[in-house]
């Protein structure tokens, strides 16, 4: 099993620290000192698919030299203003790295490897895109 706790350090701000003792200040969205908590959620999904993607393309052999979730999420407009819709746009780096390669990783991860996914998409459609970027020192993508 895993364990995590948040705790209240004063007005509307936390520390949230995970199973391994690693910690996150957490805020509400007026403060902006902290990350905002819906906000984490997509850092975590953008982060779970990551580590998988990441690994898929070591074991094909296209390894990755950059790699950049942006993640957009739609929410409801009444409370508890869950999230409808989220979209993980992949700008990935490489000298080897294939579109369908890419492509396919991606698709491993959301539909088999990353759990911040698979408990998601239950409430929320999670969609993909993806963009090969040139390599440094080459004109054209890969």
């Amino acid at each position: 099993m895993v364990q995590t706790k948040v705790q209240w350090i004063g007005d509307e701000h936390f520390v949230g620290i995970d199973s391994s003792n690693h910690s996150v200040v957490l805020s509400a969205a007026k403060d902006g000192i902290g990350v905002r908590p819906s906000d984490m959620l997509l850092v975590a999904l953008s982060a779970c698919t990551s580590v998988d993607v990441v690994s898929i393309m070591e074991k094909k052999r296209q390894p990755l030299k950059s790699l950049e979730v942006v993640a957009s999420g739609e929410k409801n407009e009444n409370p508890p203003w869950a999230f409808r819709k989220i979209h993980l746009l992949f700008r990935v780096r490489g000298k080897k790295v294939t579109p369908e390669a890419i492509g396919r990783a991606i698709q491993l991860s959301q539909e088999k490897y990353c759990s911040v996914g698979a408990t998601v998409r239950g409430v929320a459609e999670i969609t993909t895109s993806f963009e090969i970027l040139p390599d440094e020192g080459d004109d054209c993508a890969g």
